[in-house]
């Protein structure tokens, strides 16, 4: 039997994807389980507030595709490693500003 919380989760999610008109496209794509994986990956290895930021602009980017659902999971992999590089120093070295030097 699931937690409270996942059950009120699921609910929640079944309600808002209701309310959107999205429940056909929400059911094989494991939207929980996708957007709580990337929102993970960027709230710990970029910033907590990028978290919910991320996840909307991702589902912007796979809203405009011929195949959201599958583009969805190909932006949150791409995102997620992106985020994972962001957090060792990687691509915030080469896609961020110059660092600010002592004087």
């Amino acid at each position: 039997m699931p937690s409270s919380d996942a059950q009120a989760l699921s609910e929640w999610v079944t309600a808002v994807a209701r309310e959107l008109g999205l429940e056909e496209s929400l059911d094989s794509l494991g939207v929980v389980d996708l957007v709580l994986d990337l929102t993970s990956d960027v709230a710990h290895g970029v910033s907590r507030p990028g978290a919910p930021v991320t996840a909307f602009l991702v589902g912007v980017a796979a809203g405009r595709a011929d195949d959201p659902a599958v583009a969805a999971r190909d932006y949150a992999g791409k995102i997620s490693n992106l985020a994972e590089g962001w957090a060792e120093g990687g691509e915030s070295a080469t896609t961020g500003p110059p660092p600010v030097r002592g004087r």
